[in-house]
């Protein structure tokens, strides 16, 4: 780890706390990021503008890091494209099952001390780690 990484994740944090902050106190809602994308259009119109405001912002900051530092964070280039499409069902899947994600039960549900988020977020967490080794171990995807 680089100490670039470190500021870089230290700036990162303080903005996604700063910006779940901000967002609850505006308009009371938490920051969960699948509820966030997930209702955008189905929304009342009064209430699209902070949930495109605040995924334009998540949108513009990559592209901010991407300006600044001339490099994108790469993904793996032999990981198998079938393999991701699944994964991306099952996380759609589980974070429908969990009325949440990372970030909404992760971030904002444990920073109230929600028992249902942090039960939650044990259950992603230790989800992720049985399926990072069984894509490791099973499918030989490093």
């Amino acid at each position: 780890m680089t100490n670039l990484a470190i500021y870089t994740s230290l700036a990162g944090g303080a903005l996604i706390g700063t910006s779940a902050a901000l967002l609850l106190w505006t308009t009371g809602r938490i920051a969960g990021i699948s509820n966030i994308a997930g209702n955008l259009f189905s929304a009342d119109p009064g209430k699209r503008w902070w949930r495109g405001l605040f995924l334009f912002g998540l949108i513009g900051g990559a592209a901010m890091y991407y300006a600044v530092l001339g490099h994108a964070p790469t993904a793996r280039a032999h990981f198998p494209s079938w393999l991701l499409a699944v994964a991306g069902l099952f996380v759609g899947f589980g974070t429908s099952l969990a009325n949440g994600c990372t970030s909404g039960h992760g971030v904002c549900g444990i920073g109230r001390l929600s028992t249902r988020s942090i039960a939650a977020t044990l259950i992603f967490l230790s989800t992720g780690i049985v399926t990072a080794m069984i894509v490791r171990h099973l499918f030989k995807v490093f």
